[in-house]
């Protein structure tokens, strides 16, 4: 909670919301000059603005978590108290990510107050002709990936920051995220590459590194087709145990440092 409510006051957080309800917003004006496809452009301008403000917040709070009670020598008194580092490393995500809820249950809420004006607007001949209806709630699987997406980007920044600077674990989690984007290319690249190995490392990091391209189905939802309830899982299931197995090496590595 403590962490939540430092995040709350941070106005970095406050400057990066009002900047993605104001896109959100934007957005609309932006469909009027699309005649046909306003309601997509609308809804594709509005997801991606949620994920990638929240990967803003994920990143630049997420990365200082640790440093910043290091760097301000206050760790010694909190791990004075009777609190295992293990509490600490974990309180500090809990209190993140219920901030990021937070923040994108906000953003949501703009997104669909936009499209529920957008449709309250039109003429309702046009909105017989739309192929799928404005304010459409098979699009929350969508948002619900996209937060669990932001989770394991809050995961690996903590990580980082638990052994690294700030400006090293931004690099680092903004690398691996927009690799992770592309991880589906990883394992296709053996059949272009000429040399084996390379073809061999790029397959295993494929297999290694996140692919936070599964929780993008952005495209699907935007047309109206529904997200099928065994991905929706699965996806569920894999971004649990990769966040999982980080806090768990978050834990560790924080466990052992020496802050003497």
């Amino acid at each position: 909670m403590n962490v939540f409510r430092e995040s709350v006051r941070d106005k970095v957080l406050y400057n990066l919301v009002v900047f993605a309800v104001l896109l959100i917003s934007a957005s609309y004006l932006i469909g009027q000059l699309t005649a046909g496809q306003d309601v997509k452009i609308i809804k594709d301008l509005g997801l991606a603005a949620i994920s990638l403000f929240g990967v803003a917040i994920a990143v630049f709070i997420g990365i200082g978590l640790v440093w910043k009670e290091v760097d301000k020598r206050s760790i010694y008194s909190i791990l004075a108290k009777p609190i295992r580092r293990s509490e600490f490393v974990l309180g500090k995500y809990c209190g993140l990510v219920l901030t990021l809820l937070v923040n994108v249950a906000v953003m949501t809420l703009a997104f669909y107050a936009v499209l529920a004006y957008m449709n309250w607007r039109t003429d309702p001949l046009v909105r017989e002709a739309w192929t799928v209806p404005a304010v459409d709630v098979r699009m929350l699987p969508a948002i619900g990936l996209i937060a669990l997406e932001l989770a394991l980007v809050t995961a690996l920044a903590l990580l980082f920051s638990t052994f690294s600077s700030p400006f090293l674990s931004a690099a680092l989690t903004l690398g691996l995220w927009i690799i992770g984007q592309f991880a589906t290319d990883l394992r296709s690249l053996d059949q272009v590459l000429p040399s084996r190995t390379a073809g061999w490392f790029a397959r295993a990091l494929y297999y290694v590194l996140p692919n936070f391209a599964v929780f993008d189905v952005k495209a699907q939802v935007v047309y109206g087709r529904a997200v099928d309830i065994r991905y929706l899982g699965l996806t569920t299931a894999y971004g649990l145990t990769y966040l999982t197995l980080i806090l768990f090496a978050a834990v560790v590595i924080f466990s052992r440092r020496d802050f003497k």
